[in-house]
């Protein structure tokens, strides 16, 4: 008894019963999609980046950048060109500017440095050789590809760049053809960059090309003995490691969900496969009656399993890779993320994580069909022959002990600490407490039925139907493996969701306390000087205007720059300015305050009472960390500092953003009027003013755009669970044909029987919505509480939303209701005599 019969047998099952394969299929392409897809866009996404890195740095063997954006002391360049191992040295100023609302990398080069060190980011001036001497025209600027294509310009034609908190009109003389197309460059003359920008005597980068026959290793090191402070090395190696770990938490989270959308298509596996061993009982016992092996039969089921999984997995790749371009196009090369600027990366096909993913997914449809094919190869062939599916002893009492030792494991897994600064015990915790929760299923719904089963003022129709379900614990926890896996999944996300947002409104609401703001864009190494801040305090219907800073600093080559915030704290009460998580200290005498974000305290391991170095000048101080605050827009850390403690360590009197409010009887729109006229033209294009409704709406669309990814996946969730109700309750209907034929010998009526269907159906989904809430609650604690501080290092409290709840309890318990009515009338089309001719 080999290959052709079984073919046959799976290939008949599949005729007969199509919607069970069709479901486990989809269930498993959906989690193999979400997961390349992610994958897809965000290797896309890093490669881009990274050749547009390489297109900004050049040909550089090293760098030497500031970790302000205000620059460095160009007194830097000639120390640097005189140790030994430098070949070369190319300054370079390099700025974000704006020209006509799309953002460029603006880069201040020497000619005749940049050709040594850095040729491919030298202009070509159009005219040839003859227009050589354009280089250092001081009004001339040269675009890369990329910047041609988002500014519409053409050479010859005006453009004006704002950058620095100033804007100056140039002439496009050419072109940069060795940038390539990856990054939006604007080349200009140092010199110019310095003067027209502000910049003077100030150098953002220097580019080195070390000497024929040096040695890197040592050259690195005599630089880091070098550096001031306020500069750091870098290399291709570092630069790679920052970008990837830019969106490194936000990608793996993403893959971590849609693996967990995976685990719940094996669920739904499992579901189909026990359905249709327990329909095939009888065929089963036959076969092994007439010298089928046990070994076979485990084969039959297992090869089912990995048919299926086959199945979803190619699917999932095809739909996964158009997913992933429809991803980008609506959402962005950051999936909503925003760690990257706008643009759509070439979408290439990793194949190694196509494998990898399609084996995943074969993987977990395996684990699906393994239980339900071990439960096969153990029946007994005589009892199985004339046991079609029926309900086993209604004597055995389901057992928890794996269900409790699952959960037991998920709950240790969940204590333990990130690994290599990513949550995957935590997302180990999620996929045991739900394979834990859909193990505890028996004993979960014998549980709750049993008070009803002892009820007897609920009817025959609901007598019946308890007394079905409470007798068949096993049948009823395969129908419910489905429903609490999709619905544990969904009420996860939505609580976490929930939470995250509003804890964030409550933020916002905490920290936009004045009635206007404004704020210079792209100006980290410019602003508004002492002059224009009197005189935009001095506009009417303004009572107080608090101006502030906020600037990227850089305090590790292994990680992304932190905000440094320069504005006025009271240090005697901090918390009314700062939203302080715990209690604040005063700094001792002799030393100057800082206050560090929650994500800063878990990157840098540091707390209240702390010391921290800044680089800020050339002899930075040891700072006292005073307190802790919440901020929830800046992952990667943020420091406060007071305004006239960063004046006094470096002089720097600009401020790019204010905090304004009214007189009693003023109007916002006037007021916003009035500083926009007091502002100078040159930076209007340049200042955002706006009310903190506005903004406060305007970050909820930001976050809302960040996890759009996860409201999929939690639709997604909820259409892949109804539908594998359906299947699952329509295949235990029509295995069930010779019970209904039985109560219509005894009297039942059709319109009994169905009522019988619909009751367990109602009762099946509130068992799945109970088991489903608390298992997602559970879960969404996991996420709360582990996933996201050892993700994004930020905290939050835990917030029910209590509408969607009541809107997936009515919806399951219709759907699973009227799912068990249709799949009634179709098994009770049937003749009630020969539903019960085997019995004769």
């Amino acid at each position: 008894m080999t290959g052709l019969p079984l073919r046959w047998m799976m290939a008949g099952e599949w005729r007969a019963h199509p919607s069970r394969a069709v479901v486990a299929t989809l269930a498993i392409a959906v989690g193999v999609a979400l997961g390349f897809a992610v994958h897809v866009v965000n290797q896309s996404a890093l490669t881009e980046f990274g050749k547009a890195v390489h297109a900004v740095n050049g040909e550089a063997d090293l760098q030497v950048h500031a970790t302000l954006p205000g620059g460095v002391d160009q007194s830097l360049y000639p120390m640097l060109a005189h140790l030994p191992g430098i070949g070369a040295v190319s300054p370079v100023v390099e700025l974000t500017a704006l020209s006509d609302d799309h953002l460029l990398t603006l880069l201040g080069l020497d000619p005749l440095r940049a050709a040594a060190v850095t040729p491919s980011l030298l202009p070509r001036p159009s005219g040839g050789v003859e227009a050589g001497d354009r280089l250092f025209d001081p009004a001339a600027v040269y675009f890369s590809s990329a910047a041609f294509a988002a500014t519409g310009r053409r050479v010859g034609q005006l453009v004006t760049l704002s950058a620095g908190g100033r804007t100056a009109d140039f002439v496009i003389a050419g072109s940069v053809p060795g940038a390539g197309d990856a990054e939006a460059i604007a080349v200009i003359d140092i010199a110019a960059a310095q003067w027209r920008f502000g910049q003077l005597g100030r150098l953002q980068r220097l580019d080195l090309r070390l000497a024929p026959g040096a040695e890197r290793g040592a050259t690195l090191a005599l630089l880091a003995k070098t550096l001031p402070r306020d500069a750091e090395i870098r290399t291709l190696e570092t630069e790679a490691r920052r970008s990837d770990t830019l969106s490194r938490a936000y990608r793996v989270n993403l893959e971590m969900l849609a693996m967990v959308a995976l685990l719940t298509g094996g669920f739904l596996v499992y579901s189909a496969q026990s359905l249709s061993v327990a329909r095939r009982q009888s065929q089963f016992a036959l076969l092994r009656i007439l010298g089928l092996r046990r070994r076979a039969l485990l084969a039959q089921i297992v090869v089912e399993g990995a048919v299926v999984g086959l199945a979803g997995a190619l699917l999932g790749i095809g739909a996964g890779f158009l997913l992933a371009d429809a991803a980008i196009r609506v959402l962005g090369a950051d999936l909503g993320g925003g760690y990257f600027r706008e643009g759509r990366p070439t979408l290439r096909f990793p194949p190694l994580a196509a494998v990898t993913l399609g084996l995943a997914g074969v993987g977990v449809a395996l684990a699906g069909s393994l239980l339900p094919a071990l439960a096969a190869g153990k029946m007994q062939p005589v009892v199985a022959l004339k046991n079609a599916g029926e309900a086993g002893d209604p004597r055995h009492r389901p057992r928890l002990r794996w269900g409790a030792l699952l959960l037991a494991a998920g709950a240790a897994a969940a204590l333990a600490p990130a690994w290599n600064g990513l949550p995957l015990f935590g997302y180990l915790a999620i996929g045991l407490i739900l394979a834990g929760g859909v193990a505890t299923m028996p004993w979960l719904a014998r549980c709750l039925l049993t008070p009803l089963q002892r009820m007897s003022g609920g009817g025959a129709v609901l007598h019946l139907a308890v007394a079905r379900l409470w007798g068949a614990p096993m049948q009823a926890a395969v129908a419910l493996c489905g429903i609490v896996a999709s619905t544990s999944l969904t009420i996860a996300m939505a609580v976490m969701v929930s939470s995250f947002r509003g804890s964030v409104d409550d933020w916002l609401m905490q920290l936009l306390s004045a009635d206007l703001y404004m704020r210079l864009q792209y100006a980290d190494s410019g602003g508004l000087d002492p002059t224009l801040q009197h005189r935009l305090a001095a506009v009417p219907g303004i009572s107080t205007i608090e101006f502030r800073k906020t600037l990227r600093l850089l305090l590790s080559a292994e990680q992304p720059p932190v905000a440094l915030v320069v504005r006025p704290i009271a240090p005697d009460d901090p918390g009314r300015s700062l939203p302080l998580i715990g209690e604040a200290r005063r700094a001792p005498a002799g030393e100057s305050p800082v206050w560090i974000s929650e994500p800063m305290q878990w990157l840098y391991g540091l707390g209240v009472g702390d010391h921290l170095v800044l680089p800020l000048g050339s002899a930075p101080p040891r700072l006292f960390v005073a307190g802790v605050w919440r901020d929830y827009s800046r992952q990667f850390g943020a420091v406060v500092i007071e305004d006239d403690v960063y004046t006094r360590l470096t002089g720097d009197l600009l401020k790019t953003e204010a905090a304004i409010r009214l007189a009693d009887s003023a109007d916002p729109a006037r007021v916003m009027a009035a500083l926009r006229q007091t502002l100078p033209a040159a930076l209007n294009g340049q200042i955002d003013i706006g009310q903190p409704q506005a903004i406060r709406g305007e970050a909820l669309k930001i976050f809302d755009r960040s996890f759009a990814v996860t409201y999929a996946l939690e639709a997604i969730a909820i259409v892949v669970g109804l539908t594998g109700v359906a299947a699952t309750l329509s295949a235990q209907t029509l295995a069930r044909a010779k019970e209904f034929g039985v109560l219509r010998h005894i009297g039942a009526k059709r319109r009994q029987i169905a009522l019988i269907l619909v009751t367990e159906g109602a009762l099946l989904g509130a068992t799945g919505l109970v088991a489903g809430l608390g298992l997602g609650i559970v879960m969404s604690e996991v996420l709360i509480k582990v996933v996201n501080p050892q993700s994004f290092h930020w905290t939050m409290a835990t917030r029910l939303p209590l509408g969607l709840f009541a809107l997936l309890a009515v919806g399951l318990i219709a759907a699973a209701a009227a799912t068990a009515w249709l799949a009634g009338g179709r098994a009770l089309s049937a003749d009630a005599v020969r539903a019960v001719r085997e019995d004769w």
